[in-house]
């Protein structure tokens, strides 16, 4: 059964697409049956250009990616969620719709790459950097037994992941 991975940001434009795109790239080259899904509070409508570049250059298939609200993944027909991440601080502390299913919750924060300072190199490199760490930890999340551990374990074992 295929374990479902929701990613929120507050504008599901960077982060959570980055942390979207490499959960599943990673799930495919290990062969994993791990889907991830991103969306926003507040989504933005687009997804930052920036994102897109480092995903591609790092071979994801980027042709999917929208700007959505997590409104989509409370709905009856959506497909139920295993575990919900939150990858930035605002997003972490807004209060969250109901998830059916009641998953496991957990967030891992990363400083946001669009406020970088300085032009589009260090633009480019900040979302670079995010991306790899996003991926390390994204990788150490498929190396699990997710599918033979209890909610509770996967819980403690994700907060241990984020450092918390």
């Amino acid at each position: 059964m295929t374990t479902n991975v929701l990613i929120l940001c507050t504008h599901n434009s960077a982060r959570s697409v980055l942390s979207e795109g490499m959960l599943n790239h990673l799930a495919r080259q290990f062969g994993r049956d791990v889907r991830a899904y991103s969306a926003g509070s507040s989504p933005s409508g687009r997804i930052n250009p920036f994102a897109i570049e480092v995903l591609a250059n790092a071979g994801v298939e980027v042709g999917d990616f929208r700007s959505k609200s997590w409104d989509e993944f409370v709905n009856p027909d959506a497909p139920q969620m295993r575990v919900v991440i939150t990858v930035c601080d605002s997003a972490a502390e807004e209060e969250c719709p109901y998830w059916p299913g009641s998953p496991v919750k957990v967030h891992w924060g990363y400083p946001d790459p669009s406020n970088a300072e300085g032009g589009d190199e260090k633009k480019r490199q900040a979302f670079e950097l995010t991306r790899q760490a996003i991926a390390y930890r994204m990788l150490q999340l498929l190396l699990l037994p997710i599918e033979d551990m209890s909610n509770a374990e996967l819980q403690g074992t994700l907060q241990r992941l984020a450092g918390n």
